[in-house]
């Protein structure tokens, strides 16, 4: 199904998913883990599976899997999850200031869960204590999946995840 690429180096680890079901395994993970006000930053090439991981994250929260699509064009979608579920696409702004008219800036800082596709393209205004998910292809449907995170709260969530992954090592040290 999937394996861990490596141990422990810091505030990273990565994770293998070797097709679409372990996709769905580390999103529902992720779901669960997930803690109110968690801002999860997403990055990878065209096609890399942002929003595959969203629609598996937003699948185990309870919303049905065809009402989750990619924000590309709208630049953001809202879903009535618990906690509920702000999903950015910042792919086509031009600037900070776009995202931040989107009401980003009251979003991200609420008791929703928000994932930001893109997240470096606005990484100066995104909070400090954020999870970071980089996802890069290495076959039609396998993924690589680095994880990092900086702050309290990221941490908790990276740790909770890997736990869930049975992994075997302890995020906290």
């Amino acid at each position: 199904m999937s394996l861990p690429v490596d141990e422990r180096a810091g505030n990273l680890w990565s994770w293998t998913a070797s097709d679409e079901a372990a996709t769905e395994h580390f999103g529902a993970a992720l779901a669960r883990a997930l803690e109110p006000g968690t801002v999860v930053s997403l990055t990878g090439e065209l096609g890399a599976g942002k929003t595959r991981l969203v629609q598996a994250v937003s699948t185990a929260l309870g919303v049905p899997r065809a009402e989750v699509t990619s924000p590309t064009f709208v630049l953001l979608q809202e879903y009535r999850s618990q906690p509920p579920l702000y999903h950015f696409d910042t792919y086509r702004l031009r600037d900070v200031d776009e995202f931040l008219a989107l009401g980003a800036d009251e979003l991200l800082w609420s008791t929703g869960v928000c994932f930001v596709e893109w997240g470096e393209r606005v990484a100066d205004v995104l909070p400090a204590d954020r999870l970071q998910i980089e996802l890069e292809t290495l076959a039609p449907t396998a993924r690589l999946l680095q994880v990092s995170w900086s702050g309290p709260r990221a941490e908790r969530v990276a740790a909770t995840l890997r736990r869930a992954l049975d992994l075997s090592f302890d995020c906290d040290g």
